[in-house]
């Protein structure tokens, strides 16, 4: 049975590149790696048996391997992840842009759900669900403990139905709850529009099949009557998605040919070096890019970043800046420089494992360090709005190979003052980044606010808090308002 190796850029496991078979694949580390350690397979089986044989209750084979299988791989990095039927059927799903539920990418910490990433204009953003909320309820069950795949499993469901999630956020002291509807989650991925003094404004929220091509066709709508003077290409919050959808992004803003992003890993086949090349985006499709008109390589921009930005979004924004096609703006970001291969196992289940690190184009890597803009500027004029933790904080996530352990730094302010209560609209009248990218655009002076970004230790305060938080515990519950989303004065 021929089966299909995918690879991911991205907080959550998406992808496609190229097809191989397994078998073979299996077969070769096999015979280049050490021989099998017998004596460790032995005690495997012996505690498999003993677990059928002595258990309280009787538990089938195929929930013990799956859970054996889960518990090697999620013990590696906090990117490699066994893969049941359902979150491989969602993962290829997702990469297709259309799915079910409520538009958040999340992922675990502490035995607790933590959202990645609300994607936009989805039911979770517009209820105001942030990233880096801790999800400690869904309904009335408790996340304490639950598998990932089974906390996504409970926030699926028919479109139109309600659910109900309480949440921990930062510098709020008392859990939130949000009712949110469900529905047909279909994510745009390119948004764009001209904006005043000649400023085209081109927004990605993920990387996914069509993005390239979507970018491609929206520049040439924007300079369809006159070319733009400037632009500014928002990648903030955007948790990554498909390489080659990165390396088309880029390659629309770079020479042909230009090298986007290396990566390195144990096995032949995880180094490689991809260029701004048809063969490397537009695989299986027509180049996309042949028709971009002549403006588009040379008109000044801005790319806007943010701690949310992951990934394919690090990795266009590392291309551009180490070009100096694009001078990068925002905070530095999150961080996640390693690659992840989709291996199925089977026809519904398949294993997401961490083969290699990426590299910029000069060579840097950005695992655990993020990409630092060229011009720091804060969320909003008040400080920094979003405060989810970056990769250094997460639990066995992988060194930077270029940077010494004792220069770490992932956090590094601690929260001083209270957080912005207003939720503003990226690309929106009061998109504070924004203003500040088109002033530098246009050689006006830059506000950079002062930026209050989250520490290591306020995300362990967050996840403190919930494991105390208990059902008793009085709650805080949310207003949506034209103005964004605001605490009501409702509590029980």
């Amino acid at each position: 049975m021929g089966t299909r190796k995918y690879r991911s850029f991205g907080l959550v496991s998406v992808g496609v590149v190229a097809g191989v078979l397994l078998s073979a694949g299996v077969t070769a580390v096999a015979q280049r790696g050490s021989p099998l350690p017998l004596d460790e397979l032995r005690a495997l089986t012996n505690v498999f048996g003993a677990i059928k044989n002595n258990y309280v209750e009787p538990v089938d084979d195929k929930t013990l391997i799956n859970n054996a299988i889960s518990g090697m791989v999620s013990g590696l990095d906090p990117h490699s992840a066994y893969l049941d039927a359902d979150a491989y059927r969602d993962m290829q799903t997702q990469t297709q842009g259309e799915f079910g539920g409520l538009g958040i990418e999340v992922g675990a910490e502490d035995g607790f759900v933590k959202v990645i990433s609300p994607i936009e204009d989805t039911p979770a953003a517009r209820a105001g669900v942030l990233a880096g909320d801790l999800i400690t309820k869904i309904d009335d069950t408790s996340t304490k403990g639950m598998a990932l795949n089974d906390a996504v499993k409970l926030m699926r469901g028919a479109p139109k139905s309600p659910i109900k999630l309480t949440i921990l956020r930062a510098n709020q002291p008392q859990p939130i709850v949000l009712t949110i509807v469900r529905d047909v989650i279909k994510v745009r991925s390119v948004r764009s529009k001209m904006l005043d003094d000649g400023v085209a404004y081109v927004r990605v929220a993920q990387f996914q099949e069509k993005t390239g091509s979507d970018l491609a066709r929206q520049l040439a709508e924007l300079g369809a009557k006159q070319p733009p003077k400037y632009l500014v290409l928002d990648l903030r919050n955007d948790p990554g998605g498909l390489l080659t959808s990165a390396i088309g992004v880029a390659g629309a803003f770079l020479p042909n040919d230009a090298l986007v992003v290396s990566t390195d890993g144990r096995t032949p086949d995880a180094r490689h070096k991809y260029l701004a090349t048809p063969s490397e985006y537009a695989r299986g499709e027509s180049n996309y890019l042949a028709g971009l008109p002549a403006w588009v390589k040379t008109v000044p921009m801005v790319v806007l970043v943010n701690v949310g930005s992951a990934s394919a979004s690090e990795i266009v924004a590392g291309a551009l800046q180490d070009h100096k096609r694009a001078k990068v703006m925002g905070n530095r970001t999150f961080g996640k420089g390693s690659v992840q291969v989709i291996l199925p196992l089977t026809e519904d289940t398949a294993i997401k494992l961490t083969t290699s690190r990426y590299f910029t184009p000069n060579n840097r890597s950005i695992q655990a360090t993020g990409i630092e803009p060229d011009y720091v500027v804060a969320d909003t004029a008040e400080g920094d709005l979003f405060r989810l933790p970056r990769e250094a904080d997460l639990q066995h996530h992988l060194d930077n190979p270029l940077t010494p352990k004792t220069e770490f730094k992932s956090n590094a302010a601690d929260i001083t003052g209270a957080m912005p209560a207003k939720i503003f609209e990226f690309g929106g009248k009061d998109d504070f980044q924004l203003k500040q990218a088109i002033n530098s655009l246009q050689g006006k002076p830059i506000q950079k606010a002062t930026p209050k970004t989250a520490s290591s230790q306020d995300a362990k305060d967050n996840t403190a808090a919930a494991a105390k938080a208990g059902a008793s515990a009085p709650t805080e519950r949310m207003t949506i308002t034209p103005d964004g989303v605001q605490p009501s004065q409702q509590k029980r």
